[in-house]
């Protein structure tokens, strides 16, 4: 039941009061068809949204089911609408972009309904108004009445208790007038239907009731609905137990709320940007120049913050923080080379004055040699008391272990290659302190202790970042090694002399000619393909095996000069293969190794445990006081007399001919005569050795107690981050009294480091500003776009609230545009930057020679994108705040 007690509708503009409803007392039936009939301007239609909620009374009242809705709240008056209410328009109101069945179906969305439901009954109200074949077209590839139909069929899909029509006929002609009202007067046998209209004759020939309005009053009704009858249909209605009140639980006081989900909202924007692709795409093409701004920004600093983090690794694997067992303090001897320590002010400046530098510096050098306990720095970085591994490519332990190498063919000699021996044998064959000297001031004496093999990094990941592989693999093995070549495929012939590639006969051969004042020309554009470099192999021999137990005197000699038992120990070495060829890549800005040969820290750790085991480390280890190559004791007195023992050890080393002269000689000679007859021939037996120096000299050694530990931080930051962990280990143990396991080392790099820092430092916040502009550049575009978006969809939110579409929904609708153009301009940004960074890297290419600079990374494409629908959506608040705010009976009248 629906009543109309004193309804006053009053229109305020400026000063002005217009009165367009003065207290309306109205009454309708069930089922009924009524017509309201009057002159334009008297309130026909003010009425009729009063009627249906799109706009409010001023005062009185409307009463639903009995139930007063004063203090309706704006979801009650949704739920009013959506459920209870149809409304057919003169203009339709159909939304152009959706199909008919979308149409159609758009109330049900409203209303919670599963969507093979809302398909279902949708089909079903087409049909009955005759446009079951239609449902897929759009409103604008049909005519006016069918426009209507749809529009009734979106009326009745709710199956709505009233049905409010405002001058369904005005658009159409005769017939086509006179096919809905037929269509409307089967509707009302069911239902009331109100009518607005200007054709008294329509509003004779098919309603049920004419109620007639002039200037806001009522002046006739031909078939008035009195309390009395109203009242004795409620009774009736309860007597017979109708449950018209009961369909779908539709009573005027529930609080029950309508909802469009948002995907529902998503399909209504997106249909709507699709009926508008040219524009669409403009406005996200512009909406993405900012965040093409910010994508290129980040591509290009992403690609320079990469390439200055290889040029900090790559830097530093050249340069690590380096602590030694026995370290120098470099500083303070750079300082008394310079002259910049603090030196006395004479007086008289007519006189020169000598400034002991040299002096100065070998004292500095002197005093700040300092021993590091590195055994216990090993154990404190590796028992994770500090977090230093996260700041470090690799830390490098290096040991005092020979590396001796040989060329595997012995057929012509034995040939050693590494420590190499190619100028000891210059040098020892006559030649002149003149011609050493010349040697070294051409740069030859910085070959003499040269070594091309070199340990590689533990680090594979910086390894693969720094060389490309030409030939094989990586060591995977302790005795796989690879030969380093330069970007050039080139190997300087001092490596290949070194490594036997290349006959050393020939240097020897340059140097001794060099000498007499001849030249003489060596091999050159020698190449070697790399299946001959593949197939070299070395032999390793340990610093042990060049020595043999003299089971006459007990001791150990040296048999390294002995051709034949030289032969044989390398004969039977260890093999050394050449695994792989590498070289730098093009990216690499510095590499650990330039040249050479490189091998890993298992052929270390192979030689450390090989050494241990042999028989003269274990026979000095059993007895460290005593030299295992002398027999004497490392702490035996020079000046001591010769003894008998001494005369004794003598006579064992003299041939059996010899010692039986020596005998005879000696015989009936008593002990202090024997002593004084030797005593001008013979001196007591001494070594100038240590038992530090011997285990140097036989590399033994203990994986604990590395000689120096090169620690590669990964940048310049993190090199920091080390530096602090050393101080805090230094300060844990001088906190527990132990200062000689306080470490000391000096900062080759410390000054470059800072910088570096400030550089990038620098870079970061100028790119940070030209971020912080296109953001908000951007923001300010997409809300004018969004707003305007509001301005030409007006029509369509008096539509949506005219079908029970909250303020929330119509906000939802506008933010999901929103989004929908911010996906699609971070999209379309993405794109565009990824193509643009292809010219860009050819011309930074072309101008810096780096390659790749401008790389946009995965996660901040994905992140750009996120941040372009966030913006929009922030940006279109205020528009869908606006949209949800506007009048809906304002909103319908808008074109």
């Amino acid at each position: 039941m629906l009543e109309l007690n004193d309804i006053k509708k009053d229109y305020v503009s400026g000063s002005t009061t217009v009165s367009a409803l003065k207290g309306i007392n109205l009454r309708f039936r069930d089922c009924e068809f009524v017509s309201i009939l009057g002159q334009s301007g008297c309130g026909k239609t003010t009425m009729l949204n009063i009627i249906g909620g799109l706009d409010k009374y001023t005062s009185g009242d409307l009463k639903i089911n009995g139930v007063s809705t004063k203090n309706y709240k704006d979801r009650d008056w949704d739920f009013y609408r959506n459920n209870s209410i149809g409304f057919v328009f003169q203009s339709y109101n159909l939304i152009p972009h959706q199909t008919v069945l979308s149409n159609v179906e758009l109330a049900l969305t409203l209303s919670g309904v599963s969507k093979a439901e809302r398909k279902k009954r949708a089909i079903e109200a087409l049909e009955k108004v005759g446009l079951g074949e239609q449902i897929h077209k759009k409103p604008n590839q049909m005519s006016g009445g069918q426009m209507q139909r749809v529009a009734i069929a979106r009326a009745l899909v709710n199956n709505p208790d009233i049905l409010l029509a405002d001058e369904p006929t005005g658009a159409l002609d005769t017939e086509t007038s006179i096919q809905i009202m037929e269509l409307l007067k089967e509707i009302s046998k069911d239902r009331l239907i109100i009518m607005v209209t200007h054709n008294p004759e329509l509003a004779k020939d098919y309603s049920t009731r004419i109620v007639r309005l002039l200037d806001g009053v009522i002046t006739d009704d031909s078939d008035p609905y009195s309390l009395e009858d109203m009242e004795a249909d409620i009774r009736a209605k309860e007597a017979a137990k109708v449950k018209t009140s009961e369909k779908k639980t539709k009573k005027s006081g529930n609080k029950q709320k309508t909802s469009m989900s948002f995907f529902t909202a998503l399909s209504l924007s997106f249909n709507n940007l699709m009926t508008k692709k040219t524009r669409t795409i403009l406005t996200a093409f512009a909406g993405s120049i900012g965040i093409i701004g910010i994508a290129m920004i980040l591509s290009i600093s992403n690609g320079i913050q990469l390439y200055i983090d290889r040029v900090q690794r790559d830097t530093l694997s050249s340069y690590p923080i380096t602590l030694q067992a026995e370290a120098i303090d470099i500083s303070s001897m750079v300082s008394s080379m310079t002259g910049n320590s603090d030196s006395e002010e004479h007086e008289d400046k007519s006189k020169i004055y000598s400034n002991d530098i040299m002096g100065d510096m070998i004292n500095t050098m002197v005093k700040e040699v300092k021993s590091n306990n590195l055994s216990e720095f090993k154990k404190y970085i590796e028992n994770g008391s500090s977090d230093i591994k996260s700041y470090v490519s690799d830390i490098q332990y290096s040991y005092d272990v020979p590396l001796n190498i040989y060329m595997k063919d012995t057929s012509n000699g034995v040939e050693q290659l590494n420590p190499g021996t190619m100028f000891d044998s210059i040098y020892g064959e006559g030649a002149t302190s003149a011609s050493s000297s010349m040697s070294s001031g051409m740069g030859m004496g910085m070959f003499s202790n040269s070594s091309v093999w070199n340990q590689l990094l533990g680090n594979q990941q910086v390894l693969d970042e720094q060389y490309d592989v030409l030939a094989g693999h990586w060591p995977e093995n302790f005795n796989e090694v690879v030969l380093v070549a330069d970007k050039n495929n080139e190997v300087d012939d001092y490596t290949l002399y070194s490594l036997g590639l290349k006959d050393p006969e020939e240097v020897r051969t340059l140097f001794k000619k060099m000498m007499v004042g001849e030249s003489y020309e060596t091999k050159k554009d020698i190449s070697y393909t790399f299946d001959e470099i593949l197939d070299t192999e070395f032999k390793l021999v340990m610093p042990t095996d060049m020595y043999k137990y003299n089971d006459v005197t007990g001791t150990w000699d040296d048999y390294s000069k002995d051709d034949k038992y030289m032969t044989n120990v390398v004969n039977n070495g260890t093999d050394i293969k050449v695994c792989g060829i590498i070289r730098p890549n093009d990216d690499a800005v510095s590499t650990s190794l330039s040249s050479g040969i490189g091998y890993t820290a298992k052929l270390t750790e192979y030689i450390i445990e090989e050494v241990k085991n042999s028989e003269i480390a274990k026979a000095q280890l059993a007895d460290t006081s005593v030299d295992v190559f002398t027999g004497v004791p490392f702490d035996n007195d020079r000046n001591t007399e010769i003894t008998m023992d001494d005369v004794n050890a003598y006579m064992a080393t003299l041939s059996p001919e010899e010692s039986a002269q020596m005998q005879a000689m000696t015989s009936g000679m008593s002990d202090d005569q024997i002593l004084q007859l030797f005593s001008a021939s013979l001196k007591a037996r001494t070594t100038d050795a240590t038992l530090d120096s011997n285990k140097s000299k036989l590399g033994i050694t203990d994986l604990d107690t590395p000689s120096q530990i090169d620690i590669y931080a990964t940048d310049f930051d993190s090199k920091e981050k080390v530096q602090n962990i050393i101080k805090d280990y230094n300060k844990l143990q001088q906190d527990d009294g132990k200062e000689e396991n306080v470490i000391n080392y000096t900062d080759y790099v410390g000054i470059m480091m800072s910088s570096v820092s400030t550089i990038i430092n620098a870079i970061s916040y100028v790119l940070i500003a030209f971020v912080a502009i296109s953001l908000i550049v951007s923001s300010i575009m997409i809300g004018i776009i969004t707003y305007i978006s509001v301005l030409e969809r007006t029509k369509e939110i008096g539509v949506l609230r005219s079908i029970g579409a909250s303020k929330k929904d119509v906000s939802r609708i506008f933010n999901a545009e929103t989004l929908i153009e911010g996906f699609v301009s971070g999209a379309l940004g993405i794109v565009v930057t990824l193509l643009l960074c292809i010219p860009a890297n050819a011309l930074i290419k072309h101008l810096t020679d780096i390659s790749n600079v401008a790389q946009l990374p995965v996660a901040g494409g994905v992140i750009l994108i996120i941040i372009s629908m966030f913006l929009t959506f922030i940006a279109g608040l205020i528009p869908a705040k606006l949209a949800a705010k506007k009048d809906p009976v304002v909103a319908l009248r808008s074109e």
